[in-house]
């Protein structure tokens, strides 16, 4: 593959390398697990900036879990997706059952990768929120208001590779958006990855004990 990246560390690597282009005087890194966390590392390794997660997760339409209709994050964050919501005939009240499933999963995940560690500081800080790759960015978009409400200096969203709509869409979430491909043919994530294998809780786990997760919220 030309064009694309051998596999998550090397699509981290890549992606440092348009982070760290931005200069950005105080960053902390935020791996949106699973999938974000191995780029995550790469980045937060170049910018020798402190590595944590901040979880959040899609919202999968009834019968068809790949089919996201909104997201939820940390701290309360809900995205919905009216127009696929009016398509389905859901109601308000069947998207608070398709989410409330998905909220105690964020918890485990939360407990899981963190403990007893909060989220760190935020407010003043320049946040690098990092993925694998974004098709509908539904999830990115739903961290990325929940986290604004932390009032990070600023709020970047860094992923190797995303459809180009939606980079114009999250333009309005994060104050930049940065991507290494934004091809025209972009169809789904996984196919700009030669090797796209899930990635596992102890593997996010192992970085994040590797990576120094930020705490506390000293700046460096």
């Amino acid at each position: 593959m030309a064009t694309g990246f051998r596999n998550r560390t090397d699509a981290g690597r890549r992606l440092a390398r348009l982070v760290h282009e931005h200069d950005l005087p105080d960053p902390v890194v935020l791996g949106l697990p699973r999938g974000g966390v191995p780029v995550a590392a790469e980045v937060a390794s170049a910018l020798r900036a402190p590595l944590e997660v901040f979880v959040a997760r899609k919202l999968g339409a009834p019968g068809h879990p790949e089919l996201g209709i909104g997201a939820i994050a940390e701290g309360g964050g809900l995205v919905v997706d009216r127009s696929a919501v009016e398509f389905l005939e859901l109601t308000d009240d069947d998207v608070a059952a398709l989410a409330a499933p998905q909220w105690q999963e964020l918890e485990r995940r939360v407990r899981l990768y963190r403990g007893e560690r909060g989220l760190p500081d935020l407010a003043g800080r320049d946040v690098v929120v990092v993925d694998d790759g974004l098709a509908t960015g539904v999830t990115a978009e739903a961290a990325l208001r929940a986290l604004r409400e932390q009032r990070p200096r600023t709020l970047v969203l860094a992923v190797p590779a995303c459809a180009a709509s939606t980079v114009q869409r999250l333009r309005g979430e994060a104050d930049e958006v940065l991507c290494a491909l934004t091809p025209p043919d972009f169809t789904a994530v996984g196919r700009w990855y030669e090797d796209f294998t899930q990635t596992s809780d102890a593997e996010v786990l192992e970085l994040l004990g590797r990576g120094a997760p930020a705490t506390g919220g000293a700046h460096r």
